[in-house]
């Protein structure tokens, strides 16, 4: 699993078990308490350490919830399962049942909604979760193209747009489908969703009509 805290500050080198304890108790504390009433001294505690602790690796609560938040989709693997399609519903069944998790639930929509008063969240965000994440997309497209089931992309500008891209919709549909409607992202839909993607990923682009 990727590291999903900040590097360490001078001193007395980290400790991968207390890193492990602390984000895990920031989830619980999310669950319990909302994102409102959570304290890093209430974390302290639940994990077992001291509050300095807490602050000689985040510098408030922001940056520990997102890195808390990070953690669980680091979970995420792309299975390789023979074909495009079948990958894609594996991962994307992996993180429907990720996001239906209270502790991711309750962690996602906080940080999210706490981002829009606050740019240096935002890119938190984008920096430990979606960048880190985007590492799916680019080693199933890689994966596809050596099987021969998706074209090359020898435009390196236009690959990373067309990476950006799939994420977005993949992450947008999903994380829509389950914490905005809060509808179950089962099987069926799974199918369903991957089989409109795979359109837009294989049909060759049309040109423009000419006036």
């Amino acid at each position: 699993m990727q590291s999903s805290t900040p590097a360490g500050r001078a001193g007395r080198p980290r400790s991968a078990a207390a890193d492990t304890a602390i984000l895990a108790a920031t989830r619980a504390a999310l669950v319990e308490l909302g994102w409102s009433k959570l304290t890093l001294q209430d974390v302290a505690t639940r994990a077992g350490v001291a509050k300095t602790t807490l602050y000689r690796r985040w510098s408030g609560k922001n940056e520990l919830v997102v890195d808390a938040v990070a953690e669980l989709f680091d979970e995420l693997r792309l299975p390789d399962l023979g074909s495009l399609a079948a990958d894609i519903e594996g991962v994307v069944l992996q993180f429907a049942a990720i996001l239906a998790r209270p502790e991711a639930k309750s962690g996602l929509m906080a940080v999210v909604a706490e981002s829009t008063r606050d740019e240096a969240l935002r890119e938190r965000i984008r920096t430990s979760i979606v960048e880190r994440q985007k590492r799916l997309v680019l080693e199933g497209r890689a994966r596809a193209q050596a099987r021969g089931e998706l074209p090359p992309e020898p435009d390196a500008a236009e690959a990373a747009r067309t990476a950006d891209l799939i994420f977005d919709v993949v992450a947008g549909a999903v994380v829509h489908r389950t914490l905005v409607s809060a509808e179950a992202a089962d099987g069926a839909w799974v199918r369903s969703f991957t089989q409109v993607l795979l359109r837009g990923l294989t049909t060759p682009p049309t040109e423009p009509p000419t006036l």
